[in-house]
């Protein structure tokens, strides 16, 4: 594909999208080239199991340089995990476009997998990370403690890692952050309604840019720009050209160009310019995944 032309001025980089999603098979390309003029040089395609992970491997494979991706098996998953899933994921994680291990951790709100099954499934693939020298794409839902207890298992040779697309309380959030991980944020900021969550924590910088990576979840986790529980003093902050790019994506499907609005959301929360928050994110991510 060309090289579309960004309308906003600064880079971005979109850590995870679900870009495998039957919901892209008719127009991937067009939303590739929304990405870019969103200011995205290159996107994770989230890996959530074997079969996922190798068909994410395929379609970066078709992008090189601008898209990559994760390899791993989501706690949702995790009942499916069989005696081959581990030599599965260490070949896929081998390829040079693999990023990270993952999406892997705990989910203790569905548990749409036995917890003891999510427990050993995501302790095995800390040990891959490890072994590989890949970092962690870690999803978790009132799992934190038990998460933390498996990672501090390992800690002398834990990889940088990654709490995905985080939506806990500003103390879980400085708890990864003091042991060293990075805060992925989506667009969930628009909806959090807490006293001590991802808002708060981000008004009062107790999730500093060093420690910030940013992300769509695209199909997920759309963000509702315009929402009226959105301080009016927030909403004014993003941009026209956010805002052009941003009406392509919905509720029924989000899109990496989604971003800038993302961005700018997060830059207004913490009385930045979206350009500092763009810079910072965009070094974090190269820095995590060892790109250029």
């Amino acid at each position: 594909m060309s090289r579309a032309l960004s309308i906003v001025p600064y880079d971005l980089i979109d850590i995870g999208a679900n870009l495998g999603h039957p919901g892209y098979k008719n127009d991937l390309e067009q939303v590739l080239e929304r990405a870019q003029k969103a200011g995205l040089s290159k996107i994770m395609i989230t890996g959530t199991s074997e079969k996922i992970s190798k068909e994410a491997c395929e379609l970066s494979s078709k992008y090189p340089g601008f898209l990559y991706f994760t390899a791993g098996v989501h706690p949702h998953d995790a009942k499916e995990f069989g005696e081959s899933s581990l030599d599965t994921l260490r070949v896929l994680a081998k390829n040079s476009q693999c990023v990270a291990i993952g999406e892997c951790g705990l989910d203790f709100n569905r548990n749409f997998s036995p917890q003891d099954q999510q427990l050993k499934v995501f302790e095995e693939q800390v040990k891959l990370a490890c072994e590989l020298k890949k970092s962690l794409f870690i999803h978790e839902r009132e799992a934190s403690d038990d998460l933390i207890r498996i990672l501090s298992k390992y800690q002398n040779d834990l990889p940088l890692a990654v709490i995905h697309c985080f939506t806990g309380t500003a103390k879980e959030a400085q708890r990864y952050i003091d042991l060293g991980y990075y805060i992925g944020l989506t667009g969930f900021l628009w909806k959090d309604r807490s006293e001590d969550g991802v808002k708060y924590a981000l008004q009062n910088r107790l999730i500093p840019l060093e420690k910030l990576v940013l992300e769509t979840d695209a199909p997920y986790m759309y963000p509702k720009i315009d929402d009226k529980k959105i301080p009016a003093a927030i909403r004014e902050k993003i941009s026209p050209q956010a805002r052009e790019l941003h009406k392509f994506a919905s509720f029924n499907r989000n899109e990496p160009c989604a971003l800038a609005s993302i961005c700018e959301l997060i830059a207004a929360f913490m009385n930045e310019t979206p350009e500092k928050v763009a810079e910072m994110t965009t070094a974090n991510a190269k820095r995590i995944y060892g790109l250029n």
